[in-house]
């Protein structure tokens, strides 16, 4: 499905509505936004239950907080109040291949390594991607990745069976080691690259990715396949949580973000004004953008879990004749950062961000930069767990 509206309108739109936030950013330094965050409480490991994660509660209004847990969540929502969640599912999108048919001088099968992260589908077939090592990949080049078990047992990948493998040519070279490949056709291009790929886990969880991590570092309401890296708000939540909120009378809608490997990069200017976040695709279907209308028309509260879909829905909401939103699917690159009027959300879970990072950004923006870094200095002192394993904060 497309965007109803081109791409180009959508970005004067977003440069008009950013017009709210102007005065503010341009005042303000990317280093007003830092903390002191001790490495050691850097997850590294998922709980071994999602829901066991503690939750700082923090009132908008009052700017107090409240040390809770993720399971005490139910406590928090009311009858009528609409959860909105990001049903992204992360692919494994971190591959290892080689050139194919590369040969050393004695005819034998080269043995140099490429790592390949894919960063955005750009069509069926061809993706944007991060090379290591990028020199050793031209334009026209080959790119063979086979089953890592295959690997590991000690098979040659050039014996390896087609079906049990995906090849890749690259047709574009970018900055930064950026490549765009276009995969050979089959069938089950997915499930092939379940096979092939790893979990592409943040540069800040300093280990190998694992089986489980394979079922850890998604959702449990998962569905459509395209990011690179997790919603990882949702990841508290069971089956039987989301039960626990219907039964109270909580509706609960999906979103569809997929997320890029810019949510990981660090920002490189020095002022708010300067930031220019990557462009992500999303879909808001019919049953969602009805449920967000009909709630905002009753003034039920309208509660985002994690900031992909807080950028959804202040997206939609941007493009949108008055604020109504309408189901398509697009790109956004909104950056949401104080003095934003926000459209359409009264309630965030999200976890706790890095330094700096234009998600602490745009938590700031929701509940004031001056409550956010006390409550982050609080987390910090009471020991919880940050960034994607980590725990959570809810505001409200």
């Amino acid at each position: 499905m497309r965007s109803n509206a081109p791409d180009c309108a959508q970005r004067r739109t977003l440069t008009q509505a950013d017009k709210d936030a102007r005065r503010y950013n341009s005042s303000v330094l990317v280093s007003d936004f830092d903390f002191e965050l001790p490495e050691e409480l850097i997850a590294q490991e998922p709980l071994a239950e999602r829901t066991a994660s503690r939750m700082l509660a923090l009132n908008r209004a009052t700017g107090q907080w409240q040390d809770e847990s993720f399971a005490d969540l139910p406590q928090f929502l009311r009858a009528g109040d609409l959860l909105v969640l990001n049903n992204t599912r992360v692919i494994p999108a971190r591959l290892f291949g080689r050139r194919a048919g590369l040969k050393t001088q004695a005819g034998q099968e080269a043995s140099g390594r490429i790592e390949v992260m894919l960063a955005e589908q750009l069509s069926e077939w061809e993706w944007r991607a991060l090379v290591r090592p990028a020199r050793k990949v031209p334009v026209g080049e080959t790119l063979r990745f086979a089953l890592p078990d295959q690997a590991k047992q000690g098979l040659p990948e050039h014996n390896q069976p087609e079906q049990d493998a995906l090849l890749a040519e690259v047709t574009a070279e970018g900055e930064f080691g950026e490549r765009t490949l276009r995969f050979a056709p089959r069938d089950d291009f997915f499930a092939a690259l379940d096979r092939v790929g790893h979990m592409p886990l943040p540069p800040y969880i300093h280990r190998e990715d694992r089986r489980e991590d394979r079922e850890r570092y998604q959702t449990v309401f998962r569905e459509q396949p395209g990011s690179v890296a997790a919603p990882t708000a949702g990841l508290h939540f069971t089956p039987q949580m989301l039960d626990r909120l219907r039964a109270l009378g909580v509706s609960i809608a999906y979103v569809t973000l997929h997320v890029g490997l810019g949510t990981f990069q660090p920002v490189r200017v020095e002022r708010l004004e300067e930031i220019h976040l990557h462009r992500e695709r999303y879909t808001l279907s019919d049953e969602t953008a009805a449920a967000v209308n009909q709630a905002k028309q009753e003034g039920r509260r309208v509660i985002a879990v994690g900031t992909t879909t807080v950028r959804t829905l202040e997206h939609c909401a941007v493009i949108a004749d008055d604020n109504k939103l309408k189901a398509h699917a697009g790109q956004t690159e909104i950056f949401i950062s104080p003095g934003y009027k926000f459209r359409i959300i009264d309630g965030l879970l999200t976890n706790f961000h890095l330094p700096q990072s234009t998600l602490l950004m745009l938590v700031s923006a929701f509940a004031g930069r001056e409550p956010v870094l006390t409550a982050y200095r609080h987390a910090v002192a009471a020991r919880y767990r940050f960034f994607s394993y980590g725990d959570c904060m809810f505001i409200h």
